[in-house]
């Protein structure tokens, strides 16, 4: 009698699964059929801000704050960015370039931000990157700008100084790293390729397990991976995807030193974007040789009571010794005690750049 019983239940409640099934995958497709709506009342206003990041950070922030449960947030807003992503996508599909190959940091950094229904660009250097997207081939683009155990990619950086794009986003991705090999020993392995700041978060792993094996620095772990899968005796540092992208079995996983490994990511584009409520600002500033100079140019901000949460220097290249600095800070440039602090910064630097004003990124999520 229990048995039948125990069967019954388990019929029924694969019956709601069924019913709840059928009820979601309507109501998706009623969504889609409004996104088509919105698509036309743009074209004919022949507006062509069909994606819209302050929008879509506000949704994805909702969902999360009226998440109950038992999904955990990152798995309810991942969810609803694939629905939001394809919806999009018949409205216009968007081109998104990334430093490729497949496989990379970067691209999962992508389909974090933008789902998997965008049209992703694999570009080889980040230069290009901010070419394609000022070329207009691209409608954005997604380079990494930090990581927390190594810090800032200088490239990107540089980049930024004579670039007419803006910040429009950032991506947190929680990263772990693999060891993807054909071999099925660590005793094989004669040859470790990954990128410079990989091979240097997994530095105490290799000297442990790997002790005196050559390491190579590549352009990017997608890369590594692509260039191992034809090799022997050689290993990449990739995460999952590019195990899979290019069917290169794990001998080792979350090599990295430092277990909560997350990497900062900007995405680039040509509009501004409105406020959220939540947002960050990132300038640029060039200053005065003087005595106490940096120290006035900060000063604003303690006084306004704006969090400036980072600051990095890079030589401007003028001159010897001279040097321009990146900041970050809490806030919006059309909040008024945000312009209140770049008016008084501007007021002391030789030069001030607003890089952007955008939404804060919405938490990191695993790439295990």
């Amino acid at each position: 009698m229990s048995d039948k019983s125990d069967d019954q239940a388990l019929a029924e409640a694969r019956q709601r699964i069924d019913t709840l099934d059928q009820q979601i995958q309507s109501l998706i497709a009623e969504r889609a059929g409004v996104a088509l709506d919105v698509a036309q009342i743009k074209q004919a206003q022949q507006r062509t801000d069909f994606y819209r990041p302050e929008r879509e950070a506000d949704v994805l922030r909702r969902v999360a704050e009226r998440n109950e449960g038992p999904l955990d947030n990152a798995t309810i807003t991942r969810l609803m960015r694939e629905v939001m992503s394809a919806c999009l996508a018949l409205e216009s599909p968007l081109r998104v370039a990334y430093l490729g190959p497949e496989g990379t940091y970067t691209q999962a950094a992508v389909y974090k931000h933008f789902g998997h229904s965008v049209r992703a660009l694999p570009l080889p250097a980040i230069d290009e990157i901010f070419r394609e997207v000022e070329a207009g081939n691209a409608d954005f683009g997604v380079v990494p700008v930090e990581n927390s155990t190594e810090g800032v990619v200088s490239h990107t950086l540089d980049q930024l100084v004579g670039s007419s794009l803006a910040i429009c986003g950032e991506v947190a991705l929680a990263v772990h790293h693999h060891l993807l090999s054909r071999e099925s020993d660590l005793g094989s392995v004669k040859r470790v390729v990954a990128h410079a700041q990989s091979l240097a978060q997994c530095r105490k792993w290799l000297d442990r397990q790997l002790p005196g094996v050559v390491r190579e620095a590549v352009s990017s772990n997608g890369e590594a991976a692509r260039r191992v899968a034809a090799e022997s005796q050689a290993a990449a540092i990739a995460g999952r995807a590019a195990s899979e992208f290019y069917e290169l079995p794990m001998l080792a996983s979350n090599i990295e030193d430092e277990p909560n490994n997350t990497t900062r990511f900007l995405v680039l584009g040509n509009q501004r974007v409105p406020a959220t409520g939540n947002d960050m600002t990132s300038i640029l500033v060039a200053i005065r040789n003087q005595p106490g100079m940096l120290h006035r140019l900060l000063t604003p901000g303690a006084e306004a009571g704006v969090d400036l949460t980072r600051i990095e220097s890079r030589p401007s290249r003028r001159q010897a010794w001279d040097y321009n600095f990146f900041i970050d800070l809490e806030g919006h440039i059309e909040e008024a005690r945000v312009r209140q602090v770049l008016d008084a910064i501007e007021s002391q630097a030789a030069m001030l750049k607003v890089l952007g004003s955008y939404p804060r990124a919405i938490g990191p999520d695993s790439n295990s």
